[in-house]
């Protein structure tokens, strides 16, 4: 009985976490290849230099996650900002720290670089 309600709060934990932060759209990788063509948009790649150098879209500047909080000064407040990642998780995570300092307009691109393909 016990596992059963250890499993259900597992499954809970982890819709929760998937749930986009409040404010935050969500775009899929298709609906990116539109975006990018617009020169007002921020686009911001969360993932570890290691993982930019490896493989990213050209329009994506990398400022990893850890870094975002010192580096959120050099974005605009006033654009809108798309982040990604590797699968969307860290981007989410990007996106809602976007939010609380203020940006408005934030946009995490559902399933990363994982779903990309350009």
């Amino acid at each position: 009985m016990g596992g059963w309600i250890l499993f259900a709060l597992v499954v809970v934990f982890f819709i929760w976490r998937m749930k986009p932060a409040k404010g935050v759209r969500t775009i899929s990788t298709d609906e990116l290849k539109n975006l990018l063509r617009d020169k007002n948009v921020q686009f911001v790649d969360v993932r570890t230099p290691a993982e930019y150098k490896g493989r990213h879209i050209k329009k994506f500047n990398n400022i990893p996650l850890n870094e975002l909080n010192s580096k959120v000064a050099s974005l605009k407040k006033d654009q809108e900002v798309v982040v990604i990642c590797q699968s969307g998780m860290r981007s989410l995570k990007a996106a809602g720290q976007l939010k609380k300092a203020g940006f408005t307009n934030v946009t995490n691109v559902r399933g990363g670089m994982s779903a990309w393909q350009g």
